[in-house]
Parts: structure tokens; sequence; C-alpha cells
């Protein structure tokens, strides 16, 4: 009997020592860690703040585009040859926009503004870009203009029945930029600047900044800090958000950035290294009462073989759950595999069938030529850089795969409305405009993407499949290295909607 209770006691005893050194080493480890991952819960925090105030200023310049439609299709089809029913049109874009001017012009920089006036801008550099750029196109520029001093060109190309050509122009003024941050929960402190792909700022808001004098960001860091620079410019060039910690001018920040998805612009965000560092302290406050009800746990040896069996329940859990996302992941990218992803989505479909979503196939251009004229291993490259930089641009709770060998599939939950539809389409759309693969030789691939919407034009897996095949087929067909919806009245918004 006594060594039976020596035994019982020995089964408690070493489990409870056991559970009070890994409790403690758990507290410790965690006193650690602590400072770090409050540090990552501000950055996320304020990475989530810049895509706010970034989408408010996509939008409006979106929207630009948006009321621009029926004007353009007004000109199509009635001609540019009165010049009075054209400057009507065009004074009515700028009384229903956020344009402070609207002119028209045709491909030798001669037209009119919304008065009626003749105007000529041949001789205007922004005006060349223009003419040197496909579809809508966005320039920034300095030169002289009726509107201010920095303003944004938004250009709608116009092609009507007769052959003519020309542009709608909207000016907008960034002087209205600088108003974003004036209802902030920021501190005073804080400022955003849009910048370009090479760190010119284009238009701030918010508190003035020595960072901000030079006229270009990434310079004022480098000058200071190379390491930051460095950093800022590789994910900048890859498309990838995120925040650095910089001292300029004797000022110390966090830059907190993300692309724009205008002409590889970025947002960047900044607030000063104090702010973060109160906002870090009150999250690690908030980890107190944790830390107390991990200390209880020492003191519980009544529930020590409760909780040993507990945690070899989690374990054998998670290695269970460990083994079924190893079967589901591409070993390659780092995605859900064919299987998975075919799966996920039927098991969306069946649990939310009137949830509207969206079917994106994508199917790299020439995958076989890369693989031909540059090697397996860098083919492999491609789609794993695919992989990885497309994954960040998305929810998690949305599904993306690769379903064949360089055949992704993406799958959108919950789309609201058409405007979502159409944005969602536009950020993948340009995400390929500013993707690259290879950590030395740098290739930009582009790729054909077929979109069809669920349940409209699919409410099983196989149809909605066969719709985006269909889209992508489109965009093959129509000269590759773009997206096609499986019906085309998404591309646009209908009459009479912005």
């Amino acid at each position: 009997m006594e060594n039976q209770n020596r035994s019982i006691a020995f089964s408690w005893i070493v489990p409870s020592a056991i559970l009070m050194i890994v409790v403690l080493t758990m507290l410790f480890s965690f006193s650690l860690k602590s400072s770090s991952e409050a540090t990552e819960a501000v950055s996320k925090n304020l990475i989530e703040a810049t895509e706010q105030y970034s989408n408010k200023c996509w939008v409006e310049f979106n929207s630009l585009k948006a009321v621009a439609q029926p004007i353009k299709k007004l000109l199509e089809k009635e001609g540019i040859q009165d010049k009075k029913y054209v400057a009507e049109l065009t004074d009515v874009l700028a009384s229903g926009s956020s344009a402070g001017k609207v002119y028209f012009c045709d491909k030798t920089g001669q037209g009119i503004d919304q008065s009626g006036e003749d105007i000529s801008l041949a001789d205007k550099e922004y005006f060349q870009t223009i003419l040197s750029s496909s579809g809508t196109s966005y320039i920034y520029t300095e030169e002289e203009t009726d509107v201010a001093a920095k303003v944004i060109v938004v250009a709608e190309p116009v092609v009507t029945s007769n052959n003519d050509e020309g542009y709608l122009l909207m000016y907008y003024s960034l002087d209205k930029f600088s108003n974003l941050l004036s209802k902030s929960d920021l501190e005073v402190n804080a400022f955003l600047a849009l910048v370009d792909s090479e760190g010119k700022i284009i238009g701030t808001s918010g508190a003035k900044s020595g960072i901000l004098e030079s006229g270009n960001l990434v310079e004022a860091v480098e000058s200071e800090d190379k390491e930051a620079a460095k950093t800022i410019r590789n994910r900048m060039k890859n498309g990838a958000r995120g925040s650095s910690a910089v001292t300029v001018a004797g000022q110390s920040y966090t830059l907190v950035y993300i692309p724009f998805g205008i002409n590889q612009w970025e947002m960047f965000l900044g607030v000063s290294q104090a702010y973060v560092d109160r906002q870090v302290d009150l999250q690690w406050e908030r980890t107190k009462s944790m830390l107390t009800a991990l200390i209880a746990v020492i003191f519980i040896f009544i529930c020590i073989v409760m909780v040993v069996n507990i945690i070899g329940k989690i374990r054998r859990t998670e290695k269970e759950k460990q083994l079924e996302d190893k079967a589901d992941t591409d070993l390659l990218t780092g995605l859900n595999n064919k299987l998975a992803t075919e799966r996920k989505i039927k098991e969306y479909m069946l649990q939310n069938p009137q949830s509207q979503s969206m079917m994106f196939l994508l199917d790299i251009d020439n995958f076989k030529k890369i693989n031909d004229t540059m090697g397996h291993a860098f083919g492999d490259e491609v789609l794993r850089s695919l992989g990885q930089q497309i994954g960040v641009i998305f929810r998690a709770s949305d599904i993306i795969g690769r379903i064949g060998g360089d055949e992704f599939m993406i799958f959108l939950k919950g789309i609201s409305d058409e405007e979502s539809i159409r944005k969602e389409a536009k950020k993948v759309e340009t995400f390929f405009k500013g993707f690259q693969a290879g950590e030395y030789v740098k290739y930009a691939a582009t790729a054909s993407i077929g979109v069809a919407i669920f349940p409209q034009e699919g409410s099983d897996f196989e149809t909605l499949y066969k719709a985006a095949d269909q889209g992508l087929y489109k965009a093959k067909k129509r000269g590759k290295n773009q997206l096609a919806f499986y019906r085309d009245e998404w591309v646009q918004p209908k009459n009479g909607e912005m």
C-alpha cells in the first residue's frame, strides 16, 4: 500500500513539478516576447489605418474615372466636332465630380475647356506622357495649370465611331489631399504622404515634418539609414506592405507603407516613435490579466491530471491539424493544393449559397517559354514568388490555391456589391502589373485572368469553374496579360451608377 501511495504521489508530484516549470518558463518567455508582440500589434493597427486612408483617396481618384464614363460614351456616340456640345458635356462632368477643371483635347493637344475657351497642351510634358499611355491614365504634374500648383491629371481616352480620337482631362487638386488627416484619431504629429515608385512625394497631409522637406521621402531616409531605405525600396518594388522605424533630421518616426493601387504609387503614414512607444505600453498593460491567470495555474494542483490530459489532447489535435494542413498545402507555393482548394470552395458554397463571391482563374502567360529559356528552377521560382506575393493582398478568409502547373485559383468570399467586384478585379489586375520574380534576375511575369461571380454565374463549383474558364479563354483570345469577366457587363458600372 505504501508503495502504491508513493506511486500515486509520484504520479501527481512529477506532473505538478513539470507543470510548474513549464508555466514559469512560459511566463518568463512571455515577458521577454511581450514587447515585440505589442510592437507587432501596434504595427498591424497602423497598417490598417493606412489602408483606410489609402482606400479613401483611391476611391476619390477612381470616382473621377467612373463619373467620366457617361460623358465619354456620349462623346463617342455623338462625335467631338461640335465644340459647344463638347464644352457643355465637360462642364457637366466638372460640376458632377471633384475635378477642379475638365478639358477636352485631340491627340495634337488642341481643344477646349469647360467654358468653351480654346486651349493648347501640346507643349506640356504631362500631355506627352498621356499620349504614350493606354487606357485611363493618372499623371502627377507640377506644370502650370489653372487648378493648383500640384495636380493629378486623370486622362480618359475617347474614340468616336468616326475614329476621331481625343482625351477627357480631369484635373484633381492635391490641395484636397492635404485634408485627408483633418479628422484623424492619430497623434497631431502624424502625416500622410503619397509617393511615386521612386519615392518622390506627390502629396502630403497632416503635420509638417523634416522627412518631407527634400521632396523625396525614400531619399530622405536613405541619407541617414541606408538599410531602412533598402528595405522600403524592396517592399515597394514587390508590392508588399510594411513598417520601418527611422530617424531623419533628429526626428524618430515609424513609417507605414502600402501599395496605393495606381501607377505603383505608395501611401506612407508617418507617426512619431514616441506615439508608437505609448501604444506599445498600452498593449503591454492589456496582457497583465493574462499573466495573473497563468500564475494562478501554478497553485491549482487538484487540476494537474486534467490539465495534463487536456494538454495531451491539444497536442494530438494540433498534430492532426498540422498533418491535415500539410496534406492540403502545395509544397512549392505554400498555397492550397488543387484538392484542398476545391474542397474548401465547395464547403463555403454549401454553407453560404446566397453569399456573392468571386472566382479568379489565373494562368501565367508563356510559362513553357519561361521553363525552356530560363530553366525549370527559375520557373519554380516564378511560381513560388507568385504564391508568396499574391497571398498577402487578400484576406486570410479567402481561398487561394494552385490547381495546376501554372494555374492558380482565387475565391473571394462575401463581395457585397458591384463596385467591390470591380475593385477586387482591379486589385488582381494591378498586382500583375507590378509582379516580378527572381532574386538576382528580375522577371516580370504576366497572367491571363478569368473571373466568374457566385452564385449568379454558377451555383456549384463545376459550373462556376467553367464560367471562370470561359473568362480565362476570353483573356487569352484578346491577347493575354489581362483580365476578363465571364459576363462583360461587370466591367463597367451600369448607366446611372457612380
